[in-house]
């Protein structure tokens, strides 16, 4: 009897850590839907960077740290973090001929705001993590949508990466306590980096103090191969010693070294502060209307969650981490391009050539018969090898060229004229 008891009971404890673990699996999930639903709700126009839509997905967040306990560290105790910007007007010529006459259009200043939270634990060194919480509106300049107006919500890019920064913050309450935490929601990415280069420029803490910097930029989209792209391994070396020991739902990573890339990270590294940033590629909703809700993966975002808990266990006995500078392109010998293919590259792939992982109707690569999933291997005699080489191939044509590309599609390497707009 007394052996069936403690059977018994073996069998209820186990039953309710069982149940337990799944209601709290449960509630993460709520969590991110909730936060993630909001953001990129229709409600918030999409959040254009000054925007009244912004402001509102700011009052949240600022709500959201208070819920957890945070610490406001934006301008003189307060959540936010202000700046401006007047953009570049552009160029308009007035008059013909000789008497003609250059002017520069003016530009409204757009104002707004960084979201800053701390979690003080009462250590010498601090971890900066964050992500935008910026998008496009009612669809800006950098819009890829052709047919009109519309509220680009930015489900992925980046409600995805602020509903994690959220999630985050709350598990690291009472946990790796060697370090304190900054999480900070960035505005103007969209624009120009630029929350993250005015914080750099007018930072709330001492930078010498942050021992790392964490980034989350459109990490709802987790593919069937749970690939998961991070970028800044170069950063220190100490991030090629952990990062292969990380193992968490069968995430394989790709990795880039290089410390600038275009989202927040790169404020961090140019102030020689180690990087690391998150990313599950670019898709075919990128910077349109379509990119929403319905299409995020939320059990892929919890699993990044996991995978960047695990980055920084391991870096919580580690005090300042060291710095590496990572090679950069010479912009000087970098070739400007004059041609454009219209495809977006498959930044998740690594293998030999540039994988298609869409193709822009009406462009180059769509008159040519591109599809997506096509490898190009080579452009005439230049063979691309990746990213690198692809993007020094395009400074080679001109409009009105035509290219002889070589091809994998479907095992088969067949020849494709393309000829440049």
């Amino acid at each position: 009897m007394k052996l069936l008891h403690i059977l018994s009971v073996i069998i209820v404890v186990a039953w309710v850590t069982s149940c337990s673990h799944s209601a709290n699996d449960k509630s993460d999930h709520d969590k991110l839907y909730n936060s993630l639903s909001y953001l990129a709700s229709d409600s918030l126009e999409g959040r254009g960077t000054g925007s009244n839509g912004e402001r509102l997905a700011g009052d949240y967040i600022i709500a959201e740290f208070e819920k957890l306990g945070l610490e406001p560290k934006g301008d003189s105790g307060q959540w936010r973090q202000y700046f401006s910007y007047r953009p570049h007007g552009s160029i308009t010529r007035h008059g013909e001929g000789d008497s003609a006459k250059l002017a520069m259009s003016t530009v409204k200043e757009i104002k707004s705001n960084n979201i800053v939270g701390y979690l003080d634990n009462h250590q010498s060194h601090t971890v900066v993590i964050g992500a935008h919480y910026d998008h496009l509106g009612w669809g800006d300049e950098n819009s890829l949508f052709t047919d009109g107006t519309a509220i680009h919500n930015g489900a992925d890019d980046n409600a995805s990466g602020v509903s994690a920064l959220l999630l985050l913050a709350e598990k690291l309450k009472g946990k790796y306590t060697n370090n304190n935490y900054l999480f900070i929601a960035f505005s103007g990415e969209e624009k120009g980096l630029w929350g993250s280069n005015y914080f750099c420029d007018n930072p709330t803490i001492d930078l010498d103090s942050v021992t790392y910097m964490l980034n989350m930029d459109m990490v709802g989209r987790l593919n069937s191969e749970h690939t998961l792209a991070v970028y800044g391994t170069g950063t220190s070396p100490y991030w090629n010693e952990i990062l292969p020991t990380i193992d968490v739902d069968s995430i394989k990573i790709t990795t880039t070294e290089s410390g600038v890339g275009p989202s927040d990270h790169t404020s961090f590294y140019l102030e020689d502060i180690p990087v690391l940033h998150f990313f599950t590629g670019q898709h075919e909703d990128y910077h349109k209307p379509s990119d929403d809700v319905d299409k995020i993966n939320f059990d892929g975002i919890e699993s990044i969650i996991r995978y960047m808990e695990q980055v920084i266990s391991l870096c919580d006995n580690q005090g300042m981490l060291e710095f590496t500078k990572t090679k950069e392109e010479d912009k000087d010998s970098t070739p400007a391009f004059k041609v454009t293919l219209g495809i977006m590259p498959d930044y998740l792939y690594s293998g030999e050539g540039m994988r298609i992982d869409g193709v822009t109707d009406g462009r180059t690569a769509s008159k040519a018969g591109l599809l997506k999933g096509d490898i190009v291997l080579k452009m005439d005699t230049l063979v691309v090898e990746g990213m690198n080489s692809y993007m020094i191939g395009l400074g080679l044509f001109e409009s009105g060229d035509t290219t002889q590309m070589v091809v994998r599609r479907n095992d088969e390497e067949i020849i494709i004229p393309v000829i440049w707009d």
